[in-house]
């Protein structure tokens, strides 16, 4: 059994992964994300929903946050206490098992690129997760530049997240409409920086995509992801199979 779990800044979420199928294998479980996030709290955080299946052959951990060697550099939304932390080796404590720990976005876009709309997309395809912040994951003909980080890109004197994600269209109690042109603005800024062939929308907000996509005009194709908010859970299983 390969498991695959995806923190995030307001939860943390697991399930056991098909990859034949690129689906869940039993129910997915979440808890939310401990306040304080801190190393310690955290690591037991993903412990607990570890603990909630059988043991696993291996193990994949999203972590919101530029990851290099297993290695956190950066945490935007989570705990101090998590920059320069060795994730990989205080969550494989936890669980008592090695773990890979990879970006929660690219993460969900290596597994939109498996199983959902970017499936055989050659080019240049970007995947934007939209939720407690923007996650990205850039890809050139299915491979993988990992820790992009676009969603820290200056916008109007910002950081775009603290503008267009989701937390902010709930913060600022924007209605669709008005998030969207957020969204677009965003948008057409990432297109004059990387000339995408297409944009894949994920995170949880993709679930409520008819509410907003239609709102949006770019040159640039785009599409709600597939597996939607299930995309990090997915992509970090595949992330320790390989």
């Amino acid at each position: 059994m390969i498991l695959g779990i995806d923190v995030g800044g307001s939860g943390v979420k697991g399930a056991p992964v098909d990859l034949d199928t690129g689906t869940f294998a039993e129910e997915r479980q979440r808890l939310a994300t401990p306040q304080p996030s801190n190393v310690d709290n955290l690591a037991a955080t993903v412990a607990a929903v570890a603990k909630e299946f059988a043991p696993a052959e291996r193990v994949g951990i999203t972590f919101p946050g530029v990851v290099v060697n297993g290695v956190v550099r950066t945490a935007a939304n989570l705990h101090k206490s998590w920059i320069d932390a060795p994730a990989a080796e205080l969550f494989g404590a936890a669980l008592g098992r090695p773990v890979v720990v990879l970006n929660d976005a690219d993460a969900a876009g290596v597994a939109e690129m498996a199983f959902g709309v970017g499936k055989g997309q050659r080019g240049t395809t970007l995947m934007l997760t939209f939720g407690t912040g923007i996650g990205s994951a850039l890809f050139l003909d299915g491979r993988l530049v990992p820790n992009t980080e676009l969603g820290h890109l200056e916008l109007h004197g910002h950081d775009a997240e603290v503008k267009a994600s989701d937390r902010a269209r709930e913060v600022e109690e924007l209605d669709w409409k008005d998030w969207a042109h957020r969204v677009q603005t965003y948008l057409r800024h990432v297109e004059g920086l990387l000339q995408p062939d297409l944009i894949i929308i994920g995170g949880g907000v993709s679930k409520k995509a008819d509410k907003f996509v239609s709102y949006i005009e770019t040159r640039t194709t785009v599409v709600p992801a597939a597996l939607r908010n299930d995309a990090g859970i997915i992509g970090a299983a595949l992330a320790a199979a390989a």
